[in-house]
């Protein structure tokens, strides 16, 4: 099982809570499926199921008939229904006992990346005279916090990004030196070969964007929509990726730079800004990991975006300052964010997160990203940071 249940019950009595309750139906909650061990590929899961791990006594489910052996891997008694009315009966007898309950829900759905319970489940929960509470930091502890291989597999793909990233750069280089036509597209199309070659697979190929493209985050070059690497403009690379092997976990990396020897002023003090909100973001995560402190994703994003405001960009910003890295590249621990969301998860010891504060204009945008991972008493960037615009000219 991957929930080690002991464990579980520790924390949900430090957490005061009676139970953590486990639904889903037809893949709407993948955070309780892969935590149920249902995402194997050898379960159909058609119909609802739930599972409650109480603080106190042996857990148990409720499965459908025609799924009956799904749970079957996770210890304590399983009620099979059919219908309807039983199910009824089932949940009610599930839910015997408990009146404080964590699911996968956010308040005011605050965190639409955890929020997975629909509102006709909770409403079930509670005419049971339940009280259901966020199962945030639960997921964080039981999903999203890495062990040492994952750790170790984080470094390796990091290291690998790195060196993809300036082989990409080091080729628009020589094609500007040349004179040789290179699009974002053939550039991307060479980055996705040192992909293979570094034993990295991804969800999407690397982000190439040049001049008025980089100022769009989510631009992402095809065979039908590409742009000439042309001199005297930004490039920016966004490329992400893991090592192929069971439970390997993500790093995520975005440089920039100019296609010509003198780097102008305009981007130059965009990208002096993002530095300096890159960097006091991180150093609160010091500082925090280092005094033992609680800290919440919010304030991390709100640190880096007060530098921002404070340069005059407040509105060339589109994004959040980061998000959580796990087997997915946007994991499901805390992400910094006060923006887009109001992530008000902790950054909990043995998770990895991104910070990549971007600035975005009609013609070009910068953003600097890099990977941090707390640990029990200190956090630790896992790579080189960008400190300024590198130049691709003579």
């Amino acid at each position: 099982m991957p929930l080690d249940v002991a464990a579980v019950q520790r924390a949900l009595a430090e957490q005061e809570l009676d139970g953590w309750l486990l639904y889903d139906f037809h893949g709407s909650n993948p955070i309780a499926a892969k935590l149920a061990g249902l995402t194997d590929g050898t379960h159909v899961t058609t119909r609802r199921w739930y599972y409650l791990i109480p603080a106190v006594g042996e857990p148990r489910g409720v499965v459908h008939a025609i799924e009956r052996h799904n749970l079957d891997a996770l210890p304590g008694e399983k009620i099979v229904y059919a219908g309807r009315r039983q199910l009824d009966e089932a949940l009610t007898r599930l839910l015997g006992g408990i009146s404080r309950v964590a699911m996968e829900y956010s308040p005011g759905c605050a965190i639409p990346y955890l929020s997975r319970v629909d509102a006709g489940t909770a409403e079930a929960v509670r005419q049971r005279g339940v009280e259901i509470v966020s199962s945030g930091d639960l997921v964080q502890q039981f999903e999203a916090v890495w062990n040492a291989a994952q750790l170790a597999s984080h470094r390796g793909a990091a290291a690998a990004l790195y060196r993809i990233k300036d082989r990409a750069f080091a080729a628009a280089a020589a094609a500007l030196r040349r004179g040789a036509a290179l699009t974002e597209y053939a550039l991307q199309r060479q980055m996705v070969g040192w992909f293979e070659e570094e034993g990295l697979v991804s969800d999407s190929p690397p982000v190439v964007a040049v001049g008025k493209n980089a100022g769009n985050p989510h631009y992402l070059p095809t065979a039908d929509r590409s742009s000439p690497i042309g001199a005297n403009e930004v490039l920016l690379l966004d490329l992400w990726g893991k090592r192929a092997e069971p439970g390997a976990v993500f790093a995520d990396i975005t440089w920039v730079a100019v296609t010509g020897g003198t780097v102008p002023s305009e981007p130059a003090r965009a990208f002096r800004a993002i530095v300096e909100a890159r960097d006091a973001a991180a150093a609160l995560v010091e500082d925090a990991a280092r005094a033992g402190r609680d800290l919440r994703g919010w304030e991390v994003d709100r640190t880096a975006r007060a530098v921002l405001e404070r340069a005059g960009y407040a509105d060339r910003i589109l994004h959040r300052t980061g998000h959580s890295l796990g087997e997915e590249v946007h994991g499901n621990g805390v992400h910094l964010d006060d923006y887009e969301t109001h992530d008000d998860r902790r950054i909990l010891p043995g998770t990895g997160f991104t910070i990549e504060p971007g600035l975005y204009f009609e013609t070009f945008g910068v953003r600097t990203e890099i990977n941090m991972f707390r640990g029990a008493r200190e956090a630790v960037v896992t790579g080189p940071r960008q400190m300024e615009i590198i130049s691709l000219g003579d």
